[in-house]
């Protein structure tokens, strides 16, 4: 597995979470990529975030991707290390990378149902979650 430094911060789970969504379908675009990068460096959440920690974070997602249980292991790493309160903020990143380039594909809604469930996302609050992250990406 990667090296990794240190134990995973919120934040790196937040950023692994969005990696996983933009490869969930194995083609990461790079609307997605924009997307992580300006959630990053826009978002209050990552204001004492080092940006050179996503290139692990990527290194750890796709490693992990390889595996058989990966996605467990990603998931027992969001449970360890991100804090409760940070859980619907991770769904929303998770959303919006998944909205990110207009198309919602089977991998991404699957991913977004697990995350859901792993993180015990209430159904009503995914739904305006989702919501908000459709209205934030429609072209016209």
């Amino acid at each position: 597995m990667t090296d990794v430094t240190h134990p995973l911060s919120p934040q790196d789970c937040l950023v692994a979470l969005m990696i996983a969504v933009s490869a969930s379908d194995e083609n990461v675009r790079t609307s997605e990529l924009v997307k992580i990068d300006s959630a990053v460096n826009l978002l209050p959440v990552f204001a004492d975030y080092d940006n050179d920690r996503i290139g692990a974070m990527s290194r750890l997602v796709f490693e992990l991707f390889d595996q058989e249980d990966g996605l467990d292991a990603l998931f027992g790493l969001m449970r360890d290390n991100l804090p409760e309160r940070l859980f619907e903020t991770a769904y929303a990143l998770a959303c919006d990378v998944a909205a990110a380039d207009g198309t919602l594909r089977e991998t991404e809604l699957r991913l977004l149902e697990e995350i859901r469930y792993e993180l015990n996302i209430d159904r009503l609050h995914a739904a305006a979650i989702e919501r908000g992250a459709r209205a934030r990406h429609l072209s016209l």
